[in-house]
């Protein structure tokens, strides 16, 4: 069935709620509206340069869409992270700064400004890439990387699924059912939760599996997805029901999850994300298990920590056709040892203490050593002004890739998405879906 354009608009705004990835915090610092803008611009539009050339990017400041002549500035110019030159109080002239660099090997140079005015600061930043192409990970992969994960999701699968499933008549509509599941992942007991979305009408269907960014939320599930004819799987990785309320998982968030991200990263075994793999690849086992299930077409998309989910259940699990990760987390871990900006959540950042035993983990969490055993096509999209992801990072694990991948370059898009990249990223699903 096609879907006209304002349905297609009206499913991006709905994605838009329910499956960005970002943290709370993120949200609401680019949600706001200030009167004050800072435009940080380039000197070529496609932000990418090659090794040596020089790039030029101007400084203005506006207010109400006006040009502010008298403002000062603080400018920070280098590679992510590690700025080699830092000025303070500089004027703009004639309502302008310009401020010039280049890089001499591959990567990203960014240019971050804060301007004062009226005795408030406001910020703003671009970021281009040299020879992006040519970024190679500094993660390397342990000699028993394939065998660990094998035998961890073997070890995994000796534990029965023992599915529920409950329907939810109020979510329900008249295409789609909607139920709240589970099923156990690495041991009795331990339960992934999640919304299911089944086309009412009697057929066989293809599957999508949407895997979630960092945080602890409630699900709705993909219902209009599945309304075009698709089973849709809309998992959490905590542990818990998925139809709580929002304080429920705050309290959480708060208290006993709070940087769940970090829990027992010195213990590759005990590491909070060995549990949620496991739980994404027992997810591929729950929908495959379905009779509506044509057997034939099934993938996997989420943005963030989502986005690393989405690398890693594809590498690992080849029932997987396709993979859609939108700024994908969990990349290059190591790179902050090259004094290069690595992906969140930057365990060995600038600002911690590097422990040897997290270094050894986080070579068998990082999406650079999965993204090797691809063999499916895959759709990427990211920014270069992502502060929470680093395009670093992202492109570290994306040149690694030898299996058919796209690339989508939103280059003034930081940790959160436009419309117009909400819109290819569904589009290209459907098409692999078979339903657009």
């Amino acid at each position: 069935m096609r879907k006209t354009l304002l349905e297609k608009k009206a499913y991006v705004k709905r994605t838009l709620s329910l499956f960005i990835l970002i943290f709370c915090s993120i949200v609401t610092s680019q949600a706001q509206s200030k009167e004050i803008t800072v435009m940080v611009s380039p000197d070529k539009a496609d932000c990418l340069y090659t090794e040596n050339e020089p790039c030029t990017f101007t400084i203005r400041v506006f207010k109400a869409q006006n040009e502010l002549k008298d403002v000062t500035v603080d400018y920070e110019l280098g590679p992510i992270e590690y700025p080699a030159e830092k000025k303070t109080n500089q004027p703009l002239k004639n309502g302008k700064l310009e401020v010039k660099g280049r890089m001499s090997v591959p990567g990203f140079l960014r240019c971050k400004v804060t301007a004062h005015v009226n005795g408030r600061d406001y910020s703003g930043l671009a970021t281009v890439g040299y020879a992006p192409e040519k970024i190679k990970p500094v993660t390397d992969m342990p000699k028993d990387f394939k065998t660990y994960w094998d035998s961890t999701l073997d070890k995994a699968r000796q534990t029965e699924l023992n599915p529920t499933m409950v329907l939810l008549p109020e979510r329900c509509t008249d295409k789609v059912n909607v139920y709240h599941v589970s099923f156990q992942n690495v041991r009795p007991g331990s339960r992934t939760y999640g919304i299911l979305c089944i086309p009412k009408k009697e057929g066989k269907y293809p599957a999508l599996l949407r895997v979630p960014g960092a945080g602890i939320r409630p699900y709705n599930g993909d219902v209009y997805t599945a309304s075009q004819g698709a089973i849709t799987l809309e998992i959490g990785i905590h542990g818990i029901p998925v139809t709580m309320t929002q304080s429920f998982y705050n309290n959480l968030f708060n208290g006993a999850l709070k940087n769940y991200w970090q829990i027992n990263n010195t213990d590759r075994d005990a590491f909070y994300y060995n549990r949620v793999i496991a739980g994404c690849i027992r997810a591929v086992d729950f929908l495959c298990s379905l009779e509506q299930f044509d057997n034939k077409t099934l993938g996997v998309a989420g943005s963030s920590q989502g986005g690393a989910l989405s690398v890693i259940t594809a590498a690992l699990d080849k029932r997987v056709t396709f993979y859609a990760p939108l700024m994908p987390g969990m990349c290059d871990h190591l790179a902050y040892l090259e004094k290069r900006a690595g992906g969140w959540p930057h365990y060995l950042s600038q600002s911690t203490e590097v422990k040897e035993a997290v270094k050894n983990v986080c070579k068998y969490y990082d999406v650079v050593n999965f993204a090797k055993f691809l063999t499916v096509p895959g759709w990427f999209s990211w920014g270069y002004n992502d502060e929470t992801c680093p395009p670093t990072s992202m492109q570290a694990a994306y040149n690694t890739i030898t299996s058919p991948k796209e690339l989508h370059i939103y280059p003034q898009d930081g940790h959160f998405w436009y419309d117009e990249q909400a819109e290819e990223w569904s589009n290209w699903i459907w098409k692999q879906l078979n339903i657009n």
